[in-house]
């Protein structure tokens, strides 16, 4: 009887390979992560002003769910798009949230720059829109998060390309 040989093979891959541009969607904070994050900020918002930026794809297609590869490639736009104190996390299937440095009127104007930028990516049938919420001293981590997707369902049923900034109801 004749045994064959114990050896490891002679490639190994190596232990900490270098993530693939198809996993950096998983790889981005999830939506737990995010509400520590905003809890983190919510004390110094009366001093300087952060605002949530939520931006959610839009597809003509009826598929679910949105393919890896065109996540892959919003995640990668939307990092490189960032400056280097914000902060990007996933907030959803097909939603990113970015926590920005700055007031309300400066995330309208990055949202509308981001939701431009996703379209000009010239991905067949997918779009974006965006909901924007200030950071207040007083609210909650889970009220912020609800009034910039509050913001981002109003900004979805307008349309692609729509960015709405939410606003107390009188």
């Amino acid at each position: 009887m004749t045994i064959a040989p114990n050896e490891p093979p002679k490639a190994t891959r190596a232990a900490a390979a270098a993530p693939t541009a198809a996993d950096m969607p998983v790889l981005l904070p999830t939506r737990e992560a995010l509400l520590e994050r905003i809890g983190a900020e919510l004390p110094g918002s009366g001093e300087q002003p952060v605002t949530l930026l939520v931006i959610g794809l839009l597809r003509r297609d009826d598929g679910w769910p949105t393919p890896q590869t065109t996540l892959a490639q919003v995640t990668g736009l939307l990092a490189r798009s960032i400056r280097g104190d914000d902060w990007l996390g996933g907030s959803g299937a097909a939603e990113f949230a970015i926590v920005l440095a700055g007031p309300t009127a400066t995330a309208e104007l990055v949202g509308a720059r981001l939701v431009a930028a996703v379209d000009a990516l010239g991905i067949a049938g997918v779009s974006a829109s965006a909901g924007v919420a200030p950071l207040e001293p007083g609210l909650t981590a889970n009220e912020v998060f609800r009034r910039a997707t509050l913001s981002l369902t109003a900004a979805r049923r307008v349309g692609a390309g729509t960015v709405i900034r939410y606003r107390e109801p009188v």
